[in-house]
């Protein structure tokens, strides 16, 4: 068969880009070697001094010389960072191609320096560093210079990548220039739909950290429950979270937004509304519109996009009271300027269910209206009293059956937009009207598809030979229930391109992505797996980007390095997935599709 351009494409780029696993070389006597390291995600830039490539041990006395000692979170990160290199000892799938050095001396600290060590974390902060590693007869010297604290923090990561082997070596003759493409590169995590303890939190928060994302996106509250126990509303969890062990308390908040920021990463919390929120009926049931009804009704349309019915009524004075209760607590638990008020997925026909709507679009009004009286009752406390920028999903404005249709409710200055629909084109659409963006496009970034339905009492199911005529399902290329099938593998969270198709004025809209976890299916037992290391390759995408020097496509050449990084996860505790046999990884670019 005579090799497609697509196929020779893969060989080339295959034949150019394999690399041994971790470290691989090609020196001469008189150049600097070219080297590929194992560092997840991959730095922008890296350079190497001398005729080869050596590595030199790690003093057991290493420490950090940190003059900040009045920043608690760059302090707590010196710390951390030197016990991970003194005792992680992590043993690589491949060793390492780097020559141990008899001479230079071990090295014994690292010198670091901050340009603005005041510089707060929030959207936008500079997350720059240069790190290098010199080594000589007489000295082996670190430094980690960095424009921030958390530029700091991921210069910090860095070395501890840099560093193998029982006892510890790390390279040197090594200089590294970093900085991310993307500010923003996010982890949402849906804590409604199934219950998170704190410690699996924590836990998602440091693989986090070592994949240099920097936002935690809490999906806090949904139609399943609401477990976040606000001082200002107490009733909302006291009566609509699964029990008194499933809430987060305000010193469950305080604990996880300090261990975000102790590691460089914002927590932006989420409440859905004016959909998503039957859990509120169970506190108050007066502002609800058609809660605890069967989803699905035989004779009618849907109330809802699942199991879980209830929307807030704008109509209802009483709904701006609670609401304002809920915001006002919300914004005094998490100081990030960003705050998500969710407004996705508003369903007519729940709306209809309440005789007071009935009456208002008998009269003339719309659907589109009683969204636009809630944004519009709701936005501007978000921006003025709260002085937050809200953050909505794109429902908002592109939704097909309701959305605001004033463009002049949602000002670009003070609102940003998250897409999860029709991938690039959304982001297309959203960017043209002027809108900051973040991406998670469901085509890619949802975490969560081709695990198979979870709604009960499906005869869909039950077809032993072959699907209904027309209507594939477990046959056939059919989702099995799953509405975002297929699996979105690594790769194909890889290889997105987030700014597909834009200008250059609409991609400087676009702030970066997050992948998310819906929890319909998942839980503390299984986030792990779900997440990682698929969240690592959005990682290395939004940071350093997924192409080569020349613009090529370097999934290939990642493939071997994320083998080596999900094993070293797995040593920190994080229960990465496995993304192929280990077979593959003691024989590069067998196990590719073309070779």
């Amino acid at each position: 068969m005579e090799p497609t351009p697509s196929i020779l494409f893969f060989r080339h780029l295959v034949v150019v880009v394999v690399v041994v696993n971790v470290i691989s070389l090609v020196s001469s006597s008189d150049v600097a070697p070219q080297i590929e390291i194992n560092v997840w995600p991959k730095p922008v830039s890296v350079s190497w001094s001398g005729p080869a490539a050596i590595a030199v041990p790690l003093s057991p006395s290493f420490h950090v010389l940190n003059p900040y000692s009045e920043h608690p979170y760059l302090c707590d990160a010196a710390a951390r960072y030197t016990r991970l290199l003194l005792l992680e000892r992590y043993r690589p799938l491949r060793p390492p191609h780097l020559n141990l050095s008899s001479s230079a001396p071990p090295l014994s600290s690292l010198a670091l320096s901050v340009v603005d060590p005041s510089a707060p974390l929030r959207h936008g902060v500079d997350e720059s560093y240069t790190l290098s590693i010199t080594a000589n007869g007489s000295s082996s010297v670190a430094e980690l210079s960095a424009a921030t604290p958390w530029g700091a923090m991921r210069g910090l990561e860095t070395l501890s990548q840099l560093a193998w082997g029982n006892p510890p070596a790390v390279a040197a003759g090594i200089r590294i220039e970093d900085r991310p493409l993307f500010p923003h590169r996010g982890l949402l995590l849906d804590t409604s739909r199934n219950f998170y303890p704190v410690r699996d939190i924590l836990r998602t928060i440091r693989a986090m950290s070592h994949n240099k994302l920097n936002v935690f996106h809490w999906h806090i509250t949904d139609s399943q429950s609401f477990p976040l126990l606000l001082p200002s509303a107490p009733q909302l969890a006291l009566r609509g979270s699964y029990g008194p062990d499933m809430r987060y308390t305000p010193a469950d908040v305080h604990r996880v937004v300090r261990y975000a920021m102790n590691r460089g990463i914002r927590v932006i919390p989420e409440i859905d509304a004016p959909g998503h929120t039957a859990s509120w009926a169970e506190a108050y049931p007066e502002i609800v519109t058609c809660a605890d009804k069967f989803w699905s009704p035989p004779d009618g349309p849907a109330l809802a996009a699942e199991p879980g019915t209830g929307q807030l009524n704008p109509l209802e004075p009483e709904t701006y009271e609670v609401v304002r209760d809920v915001l006002r607590g919300v914004a005094s638990l998490f100081p990030d300027p960003f705050l998500h008020a969710g407004a996705d997925e508003v369903n007519p026909a729940c709306w209809e269910q309440d005789p007071a709507i009935r009456r208002f679009l008998a009269g003339g009004g719309t659907h589109d209206q009683l969204l636009g009286m809630f944004v519009n009752a709701t936005r501007p406390f978000i921006v003025s009293a709260l002085n937050r920028t809200v953050v909505y999903w794109e429902d908002v404005l592109l939704g097909s059956t309701v959305k605001v249709v004033s463009p002049g409710l949602l000002p670009p200055e003070t609102t940003v937009l998250q897409t999860w629909n029709n991938g690039p084109n959304n982001t297309k659409r959203l960017t043209a009207a002027g809108y900051r963006v973040i991406v998670s496009s469901s085509d890619f970034y949802y975490l969560d598809c081709g695990f198979g339905g979870w709604v009960g009492n499906d005869s869909r199911y039950d077809r032993q030979t072959g699907d209904e005529p027309g209507r594939p399902f477990n046959y056939a290329g059919g989702d099995g229930g799953s509405w975002c099938a297929p699996f979105k593998s690594w790769q194909r969270v890889y290889d997105y391109d987030i700014t597909h198709g834009l200008s250059a004025a609409e991609a400087a809209l676009v702030l970066g992505g997050e992948v998310a976890l819906w929890s319909e299916q998942a839980d503390g037992a299984v986030m792990d797996g779900r997440l990682w290391p698929r969240a690592a390759a959005m990682a290395e995408a939004l940071w350093s980007g997924n192409r080569d020097g020349d613009g090529r496509k370097r999934y290939a050449e990642a493939t071997d390095r994320l083998h080596e990084w999900r094993q070293r996860m797995v040593r920190r505790g994080i229960a990465a997935e496995p993304i192929q046999p280990l077979w593959c990884v003691m024989h590069p670019s067998m196990c590719n599709m073309v070779q």
